[in-house]
């Protein structure tokens, strides 16, 4: 199997922009096998197939209209798999985070001409929750890496980030403040990027989905989340890691999946 991503390790740069902005953006850093390779499973899942087979107002109807939202997404093919531990991912996680880590959960998502846009938010779910061990949590990291194998334009399911905004507490942005589009110093930045890309995010940064016009030119944006915490309690979506992956899984696999589900 060729590698995933072009690179196998994270620069000074990279790390600088991630610390300084709270995200860092790889357009096209899928080698073009892994980028063909991942579109044709997610293209192949059944839950995608039937997805794709809705009728324009079976699809107005879904909970989430003109969107497919899998989560957790434990139905994986070898691509989607290598995403777990990929050399570049492993740099990056250690040059974040530190040795040691675990892996909170993924998700699937695929959205289609009509998808409405996702309104700014952060994913650091210790900060929603205030028992004693959510508080002592909230400064633990928890980082996202997005992957968008058919990327998108600006304006069209893109994503949105308020550059720094993981500086500040997530208390000092209500959704009050939110919705009226005040981030005080920090600034927006709305993406675009081509087919193959991937952002790391940290889930303090504030960030946001813009809609997908129904004349859209992408027939579909597919996008996947996977999710690492530092070592220690569950998250609010720490998942049940299926008994299938730890079957003949390497030391590095069987220790990032070594954590207690949220329940």
């Amino acid at each position: 199997m060729e590698p995933i991503f072009r690179i196998d390790s994270a620069t000074a740069g990279h790390l600088q922009k991630f610390f300084e902005d709270g995200y860092v953006a790889f357009p096209d850093i899928f080698t073009d096998a892994a980028r063909i390779g991942f579109i044709d499973e997610i293209l192949h899942l059944p839950v995608v197939r039937n997805f794709f087979r809705k009728s324009d107002e079976e699809l107005s109807e879904l909970g989430k209209p003109y969107r497919l939202s899998v989560k957790p997404w434990n139905d994986k093919g070898p691509w989607a798999d290598g995403l777990f531990d990929a050399p570049l991912v492993r740099s990056l996680l250690r040059k974040i985070i530190g040795q040691s880590y675990h892996f909170c959960h993924s998700s699937l998502a695929v959205s289609c001409p009509g998808a409405t846009g996702i309104r700014f938010h952060q994913d650091h779910h210790h900060w929603f929750q205030h028992s004693p061990i959510n508080l002592d949590q909230r400064d633990r990291w928890y980082v996202q890496m997005l992957h968008y194998p058919n990327g998108f334009n600006k304006g069209d399911g893109s994503l949105s980030v308020i550059a720094g905004s993981q500086k500040a507490s997530p208390l000092d942005f209500p959704a009050e403040r939110i919705a009226c589009g005040d981030f005080g110093v920090f600034r927006r930045v709305d993406l675009e990027l081509p087919p193959g890309s991937m952002v790391v995010l940290n889930a303090r940064v504030l960030h946001g989905v813009s809609p997908k016009p129904k004349d859209s030119e992408q027939d579909s944006r597919l996008f996947s989340n996977y999710i690492f915490k530092e070592s220690g309690p569950p998250h609010l979506n720490t998942q049940e890691v299926p008994g299938h992956w730890v079957i003949q899984a390497s030391e590095h696999r069987k220790n990032i999946f070594d954590r207690l589900p949220y329940t």
